[in-house]
């Protein structure tokens, strides 16, 4: 890497992303977690609605905005307040992690550039041998994924 500080970052950060892979993508109740937890423990909107200092139709749109994921954070966090629990959110790298998600666009750019001078090459009929290219692109990647050039993300 650049620096051992963007490689330190990485592997923090994937090893507290990680926890976040355990859970599925897809786990959100139909109607929302406020309007879900909120049925669950027989909360009425209007008991809800006071607990909230707000109005019935107040949070009947936001319990909407949350099943339409069109809410934001802080709204979240103020349900969940009321209901006592405490708002996690985060993210998870969709090549399982951050690293190999660099890997890969590091790859992917490098062969982008190998290939461009492959093509100039083999037009001036000096054309590699696809284990040479394949060895260019692995070494351009390599010291791509080291560097972590601003063009990587272009």
């Amino acid at each position: 890497m650049k620096n051992l500080n963007n490689a330190l970052m990485i592997e923090q950060l994937d090893k507290k992303l990680s926890k976040f892979a355990l859970i599925e993508s897809n786990i959100k109740p139909a109607k929302g977690w406020i309007n879900s937890i909120r049925s669950a423990l027989n909360i009425s909107l209007v008991q809800f609605a006071r607990m909230l200092n707000k109005s019935s139709p107040t949070v009947k749109e936001m319990e909407e905005r949350e099943a339409n994921n069109n809410i934001t954070l802080n709204k979240l966090a103020e349900a969940g307040e009321a209901l006592n629990l405490r708002l996690v959110y985060g993210f998870v790298p969709k090549d399982g992690t951050l690293e190999m998600m660099l890997e890969k666009r590091a790859y992917k750019k490098a062969e982008e550039i190998v290939m461009r001078t492959s093509h100039t090459m083999k037009l001036e009929d000096q054309e590699n041998t696809e284990e040479r290219l394949k060895k260019a692109i692995k070494d351009r990647a390599e010291k791509i994924k080291n560097e972590l050039p601003k063009y990587l993300w272009d």
